[in-house]
């Protein structure tokens, strides 16, 4: 059996090597506005009597913009946001996301851009408040597409780790790396 030192050492190099990876890629896909999702990585690995484990944070938003959001009356068709178990609609349901997003969410992310100030086709300004409106209800029918910021590092990650790691632990080692979304 391997050393709980050696185990603990992996788990902490694979860790690191997931998160760094997923912040990179949040700024190199521009979703990393207000640096809430990217500040909110990190993990824990943490060790009893009889497991050692490894636990992933991160904002609650970012599964939804990892796995994606198919939309109430549209989605994005590349495979990974078509099949994302997450979808907007407008009686709720099963891991539905129910009703259309608040339009006030989109505030500081529409300063942030730099759309506020934004004309329509006739080149009166349109308000933010009806640009938030926009905004969300665009959110709501086309959803949102799936960036596996995460899920591509974490995979890259699990195929580099040790022979010996994996042969010793290989019952139970998917099960022991718990991605637990908190904050």
């Amino acid at each position: 059996m391997l050393g709980d030192k050696f185990l603990r050492d992996e788990l902490n190099k694979f860790a690191k090597y997931v998160i760094q990876q997923s912040r990179s890629n949040l700024t190199k896909g521009k979703k990393n506005t207000s640096k809430e999702l990217y500040n909110s990585l990190g993990f824990k690995v943490s060790q009893s009597a009889k497991q050692t484990s490894l636990a992933f944070e991160m904002a609650d938003y970012g599964k939804y913009q990892d796995k994606g959001v198919r939309g109430a009356n549209a989605y994005y068709a590349d495979a990974a946001t078509s099949g994302s178990p997450y979808a907007y609609k407008s009686k709720g349901g099963k891991r539905g996301l129910k009703g259309m997003p608040p339009p006030k969410a989109f505030d500081k992310w529409i300063v942030r851009k730099g759309l506020d100030g934004t004309r329509d086709k006739s080149g009166k300004f349109i308000s933010r408040k009806s640009l938030q409106f926009l905004i969300a209800r665009s959110v709501f029918d086309k959803g949102i597409r799936a960036s596996l910021f995460f899920t591509k590092p974490f995979e890259a990650a699990f195929k580099r780790l040790p022979d010996e790691l994996v042969e010793a632990y290989s019952i139970g080692l998917e099960k022991q790396i718990q991605v637990n979304i908190n904050k």
